[in-house]
């Protein structure tokens, strides 16, 4: 990015401590691999995000969202333009008629919101809990764990398009499916999420999400940084047991390996880069197919440029 667009970029009015040149995507993805953003912009407020998106537009800069961080493979040539990583991070709740609503930012990360949810004795939120990632970048792909969706919680979403226009959608507007939604084609960037849930029992919300870390803990490699679970199920097989029974577990390039613990998890072992992650996801993907002539899909995003 040329010393001019930087200049001009640090004159938008956002704080400077949120503006990063060539900052390594490594340092904010779980994967802990990616080369350096030109620019990358914590986002803590709506009027900054229409700056950013309108001066991106003025001189046809590409913008990249990002929440977490997880679910994504940053690739080893970094991302071009400006990444806004989205920060909004307020929570309202409000009791009506025996159900709880919530509204909720984009930027909250699930694990805060499920321990504020079991501290207020409310339900509903218990088999999402433990899922890495932000509410934002959840909702955008309709994440799941424990048979649960954020479809079955969300009510509406508002979201603002790149022209800086807010815009909320409801539930059905979504068009919701198996890891996706339809934010995954439109140009529109989540603000705040609205989802219903009921009160409970401190105790039994407590049991249960106590019961979901430990699946989790002993059931997924969370010992190493990974995206989560690399690879989409199939609609008539489940992926990672075709992938052990292709005899892939702990099949390894470079730094990352396809988990001994869970064969649809692709883990960074310590020194993998994009490059390897990617050759490994490619080559699992190519010996399912050729044993049992099934195409796997990825779960994660890939961003960037090799």
């Amino acid at each position: 990015m040329i010393d001019e667009l930087k200049k001009q970029i640090l004159q938008l009015g956002i704080p400077k401590d949120n503006i990063l040149f060539d900052e390594p995507m490594a340092k904010h993805t779980t994967f802990k691999v990616g080369g350096p953003a030109e620019c990358y912009i914590k986002i803590d407020d709506i009027q900054d995000l229409r700056h950013v998106l309108k001066f991106a537009k003025q001189n046809h800069i590409p913008v990249t969202i990002l929440g977490n961080g997880s679910n994504v493979l940053v690739l080893d040539g970094g991302i071009k333009g400006i990444v806004l990583n989205i920060r909004f991070n307020k929570i309202e709740m409000m009791n009506l008629d025996k159900k709880i609503f919530a509204n909720v930012g984009a930027g909250v990360k699930i694990s805060v919101f499920g321990h504020l949810l079991l501290k207020n004795a409310i339900t509903g939120f218990e088999e999402l809990s433990g899922i890495p990632g932000t509410i934002g970048g959840a909702v955008r792909m309709n994440a799941g764990a424990h048979g649960k969706e954020f479809k079955d919680i969300v009510s509406t979403v508002t979201c603002m398009d790149y022209d800086g226009n807010i815009h909320q959608f409801e539930n059905e507007d979504m068009h919701f499916e198996y890891r996706r939604s339809m934010l995954k084609d439109k140009p529109y960037i989540v603000l705040e999420v609205h989802m219903e849930f009921q009160k409970g029992e401190e105790k039994d919300i407590k049991e249960k999400m106590e019961e979901y870390a430990n699946y989790r803990k002993e059931k997924q490699p969370i010992e190493y940084p990974s995206a989560g679970s690399t690879f989409k199920r199939g609609t008539d097989f489940i992926t990672a047991k075709l992938i052990d029974e292709a005899g892939l577990k702990g099949y390894s390039i470079g730094g990352a390996e396809v988990s001994n613990k869970h064969a649809g998890f692709i883990i960074n072992k310590g020194n993998a880069t994009a490059k390897d992650i990617l050759e490994l996801i490619e080559y699992v993907k190519y010996k399912v197919e050729e044993k049992f002539n099934k195409k796997i899909e990825l779960e994660i995003e890939i961003m960037g440029e090799n």
